[in-house]
């Protein structure tokens, strides 16, 4: 899972057991994981079709959702990805993490962000609450869709306890396992253009150009659209040999390979939270990151903050986090202290919060 899906499977997980008095229906559109009902209190159900085009979106929430919801008698409709039914008269919260898609439309296919840009700014003013994870996505909201801003909550994510530091013998064995014994630099999220792979390889291109070191950058995540520039241009890399793919990890492997990287490269042009930086923080890494949107305000004074356009600007923050020992180990305790603030604990408390004002209100 990233970002979205974490955020559902920590949150849900701790407000359907904190809340037994509820009854909740999970709403899949495909077969489902037993793993996702988490108490007694909890009953799935499927309904389809599968959601896997913009029209089908449209034929799920618009045509079978509202039927549902009458069916079950429904008193909220909570969406922890932002999508909503404009035909339902139940209210309705959606979690909208950030509205990527407004700035960069390109990024995506083009029915994709037609939808997008055609549904959402009606889903913010249909919904009763809004929830989202930073406060600059609450601005972002506020200011583009025109809505009110005591309706948006701001409810951080958290980090899971799997996270932590490991001792040398083990960083030893996990950079053994995955990058021939060398030190690595390590970038976790989709290969997305948003997320700046292209800048990111340039980058590491240009920091071995100058730096004959052994230090490998390792890029843990699946490939999704229109990545085709950064494909070519690492066919034609000098260094193509120091970077290494892992595709998709489990959440075990992913923990060991963040607590052993040199330091986290997360380099996105934008980003409603950044959930891999606290990750990092967490597990005793320093953190490289972009100085845009949301991240400043996750990473704190903790990171080492950079301009996603400058592939200068990363490519020096790779040889700081080589050279300079004494700062990543302020940059470490920092990041452990600013990591404190994130618990999926705090998530879920003020996200039923936010579901709480708007059942008070029925």
């Amino acid at each position: 899972m990233e970002g979205i899906g974490w955020f559902s499977y920590e949150t849900l997980q701790r407000m359907v057991n904190n809340h037994p008095e509820h009854q909740f229906f999970f709403l899949f559109d495909r077969p489902y994981s037993d793993k996702f009902v988490f108490a007694t209190n909890v009953t799935p159900v499927v309904i389809g079709p599968p959601t896997r085009h913009p029209i089908l979106w449209y034929i799920w929430f618009e045509w079978q959702l509202p039927k549902l919801l009458k069916q079950l008698k429904a008193d909220l409709f909570v969406s922890p990805d932002g999508y909503l039914s404009l035909s339902s008269k139940v209210p309705q919260i959606p979690v909208i993490h950030d509205i990527n898609f407004v700035h960069r439309p390109k990024d995506l296919p083009f029915t994709s962000r037609w939808y997008y840009n055609h549904f959402f700014p009606k889903f913010a003013h249909k919904a009763k609450q809004i929830v989202t994870v930073s406060n600059y996505s609450k601005n972002d909201i506020t200011n583009t869709y025109q809505v009110n801003p005591e309706k948006i909550d701001v409810v951080y994510n958290g980090v899971n306890k799997l996270y932590q530091p490991l001792k040398k013998e083990e960083q030893i064995k996990v950079r053994k396992k995955y990058a021939g014994s060398n030190p690595y630099f390590l970038y976790v999220g989709a290969l997305h253009p948003r997320k700046n792979i292209l800048g990111l390889l340039k980058a590491f291109e240009q920091y071995k150009n100058i730096n004959s070191n052994n230090y490998k950058l390792v890029l843990v995540g699946s490939e999704m659209f229109g990545n085709k520039e950064a494909q070519l241009f690492y066919q034609r890399m000098l260094h193509r040999d120091d970077i290494i793919f892992t595709g998709r990890v489990p959440s075990s492997e992913l923990a060991k390979l963040l607590a052993s990287a040199q330091a986290l490269v997360f380099v996105p042009f934008f980003e409603g939270f950044g959930i891999p930086i606290i990750e990092a923080m967490v597990s005793g890494t320093p953190v490289i990151c972009s100085k845009t949107t949301s991240l400043p305000e996750v990473g704190g004074d903790a990171a080492f903050y950079v301009d996603p356009h400058d592939t200068n600007s990363i490519a020096e923050a790779l040889k700081q986090l080589t050279d300079n020992e004494q700062l990543r180990a302020q940059m470490i305790d920092n990041g452990f202290k600013q990591c404190q603030q994130f618990s999926w604990d705090k998530t879920a408390q003020l996200f039923w919060g936010s579901i709480q004002k708007v059942i008070d209100n029925l």
